[in-house]
This record gives C-alpha cells, structure tokens and sequence, in this order.
C-alpha cells in the first residue's frame, strides 16, 4: 500500500460577527432549506454524491442504524442549495458539548462546483450554526462554530473557509494510506 502526506487543518470562529458572507449568486435559482425530516438514505445521497470524488469515506461502512443516530441527534441538521430543484450541496451541522458546533461536512455535488453557490451555501449554514439555539430550546447558544478541512478536500475550500471569516487555529500532517476515489457510488469515477 501507498501512504500520502495528509494536512488537516482546523478553523474557527468564535462570534457570529465574525462571519462575512458571501454575495449569493446571480441568474441562477439557489434556495437553500433545512433537511426537517432526519433521512438516514438522503444524508447518505449527498454525503456520497459531494464526496465521492474527494475520498470521503470514513462514512461508507455505517450501517442504516448508524446513519439513522447521525440525523436523528438532536440539534443536528442538514442544510442543502439546491438549483432550480436539484440538490447541489449541503451542510451538516453537528451540536456539541458547551454551545459548540461542528460543521461536519460542507461540500457542492461536482456538477454545481465553480457557479459561486459554495461561498453561499457556506455563509448560510454558518449562519445557521450560530441560531442553532433559537431552533433547539434545550441548547444553550452557540458560542463557537468550527471545522475542519483537508489537503483532499476541493482547492477552493481553505479560501472560501478563510474569506467567510474563519480563523486557523491548528494543523496536523500525517502520512496516510492512500484510498481509491469511491465516487458517489462503489466503482463509480468522476
């Protein structure tokens, strides 16, 4: 097996003023709405279909029941952009201990890449990390939004983190063991 260097770094913001949100896009029909309903097989459409070309895959061996407890965690939520009707990308926003929220996953599906919905569907979902309290009365405010981010992720994903407002506050490197691409389905390639 082949091993890669791999950077990961965490990033940070501390007060929703810290956010600066992107101009959303123009001429297109982008609507970004809350996944109100936990569906363990939609979480799995977008995280495969956003990742698949990027290696995500720490999720691929979850069970059903598994996925269901990811959803179905109170105050997590997935917020998704979606043109003229189709899903284009999404965020997942999981609660945390102390008024932390993680910003799990973000990402656009390959073919709404480079239409300047990302900075937008960004910009939303931070802002819905920071009201997350407002939707789950049993959370106290958020107090933190964080996530983190990689050298396999897309090559416009640390400058859109970093023109949105947040702030780097670690970095790890590591030599891993080199994955296929999974596509958004097994064999599948972009």
């Amino acid at each position: 097996m082949s091993t890669i260097t791999l950077t990961t770094w965490s990033l940070e913001q501390t007060s929703p003023d810290d956010l600066r949100p992107a101009t959303p896009p123009e001429g297109g029909d982008v609507t970004i709405v809350r996944a109100e309903l936990p569906s363990p097989e939609f979480s799995r459409f977008l995280y495969t279909a956003v990742g698949g070309d990027i290696r995500w895959n720490d999720r691929l061996p979850l069970t059903y029941k598994e996925w269901q407890s990811i959803v179905e965690k109170p105050g997590a939520e997935l917020w998704v952009a979606y043109e003229k009707g189709t899903p284009a990308g999404y965020v997942e926003l999981d609660p945390q201990d102390d008024g932390v929220v993680e910003i799990v996953y973000f990402g656009l599906i390959p073919a709404f890449r480079g239409r300047r919905i990302g900075g937008h569907l960004l910009s939303e979902g931070v802002r819905r990390a920071w009201d997350l309290a407002e939707r789950w009365p049993d959370r106290e405010p958020t107090r933190r939004v964080w996530l983190h981010t990689c050298s396999l992720d897309g090559p416009h994903a640390m400058d859109n983190y970093l023109r949105r407002g947040f702030r780097l506050f670690d970095t790890k490197v590591e030599e891993v063991e080199e994955t296929e691409t999974p596509g958004p389905w097994p064999g599948a390639h972009a």
